[in-house]
């Protein structure tokens, strides 16, 4: 299938979930990847399916997701890494990356990328996100990025308090 993307960095690019059961499934069907982000550890097929509906409905009505990336120069799935609608906030951002792809750089890159879209794109005048408690990377990633700390709130999918965190547009 040939993709096209709306943002690239120099090692990535960003593209938009459609029907891509087989893709979702080999980052959301990783145990890897869903350790931190539901309460099982694991998402059912039921799960997948029903998160890639979810993101592509969030792309039809507000224009945003987690959204697929990709390597530039093989296509091949990284992860994914967008924007999605927050309550007091006006997006949030969250990162999954495939375990292959971890410390090497990508998550900054695409978050920064993700970062600079909310902020001058979409004139977005501060992001949220979190983590789960345990996930001393995403932690370390968020403060690089500039993120402060707001509070603990809890977090349905997993069923804990979950640090989480507010960027401010300069």
């Amino acid at each position: 299938m040939e993709r096209s993307y709306f943002m690239k960095t120099s090692r990535i690019a960003f593209s938009t979930w459609e029907e891509d059961v087989e893709l979702a499934r080999s980052l959301w069907g990783n145990p890897q990847v869903t350790r931190y982000i539901c309460a099982s550890g694991k998402m059912s097929e039921e799960e997948i399916t029903h998160r890639l509906k979810l993101e592509m409905t969030n792309q039809m009505k507000y224009h945003v997701q987690y959204w697929p990336i990709f390597i530039l120069d093989s296509h091949e799935l990284i992860g994914c890494c967008g924007l999605r609608p927050y309550k007091d906030y006006q997006y949030e951002m969250g990162i999954h990356l495939r375990p292959q792809f971890w410390n090497k750089g990508y998550a900054l890159e695409a978050c920064k990328a993700v970062i600079d879209y909310a902020l001058n794109y979409l004139h977005a005048e501060s992001l949220f996100a979190g983590h789960h408690p345990k996930n001393k990377a995403s932690q370390k990633l968020l403060i690089k990025l500039g993120f402060q700390y707001v509070r603990d709130e809890f977090y349905k999918p997993t069923g804990l308090y979950h640090p989480s965190y507010k960027l401010k547009k300069n």
